[in-house]
């Protein structure tokens, strides 16, 4: 993932201290599972320490692994859309310390300050797409056959 889809580069610092006062400090040990894809997604996380591989259900193979999240990366964004299931699954690789947002919360934040909201809006968009971009290379290394072209 690229700075560009951190918090502290995607929103104006004025939005990052108001949501920061809705943040909780969690920990979660290597292995934990975050959340399963298809399951309801009612919260958001900032990673502060450690690493969180994103994973994709493959019938009949293990979850590929599609991304994996670092430092100020935002995890999860199926918080944000309806019908809020979660796309991907997520699990902590080594331990992590993030910062978890309650989802709702978010979006009724977002909803009663425009400007907020457009900021949020833009982050998770980009993240989205860059996601969706990780996802599909990612598949095309592990299932594609070999010089099957390019991506664009």
């Amino acid at each position: 993932m690229t700075s560009a889809t951190t918090m502290n580069a995607a929103l104006p610092a004025e939005h990052r201290a108001r949501l920061m006062r809705t943040a909780s400090e969690v920990s979660f040990d290597a292995g934990t599972r975050l959340f399963e894809e298809g399951r309801r997604a009612d919260r958001l996380w900032i990673v502060r320490t450690g690493t969180v591989a994103l994973d994709l259900r493959v019938p009949g193979r293990r979850p590929a692994v599609v991304a994996s999240l670092g430092h100020g990366e935002l995890v999860g964004w199926s918080w944000y859309h309806p019908p809020y299931l979660w796309h991907l699954g997520a699990e902590a690789i080594s331990p992590v310390r993030a910062w978890e947002f309650d989802g709702g919360t978010v979006r009724a934040m977002c909803a009663e300050d425009p400007e907020f909201g457009r900021a949020i809006a833009g982050w998770v968009g980009r993240v989205l797409v860059e996601r969706l971009l990780a996802c599909r290379v990612r598949l095309l290394d592990l299932y594609a056959p070999y010089g099957s072209g390019s991506l664009v």
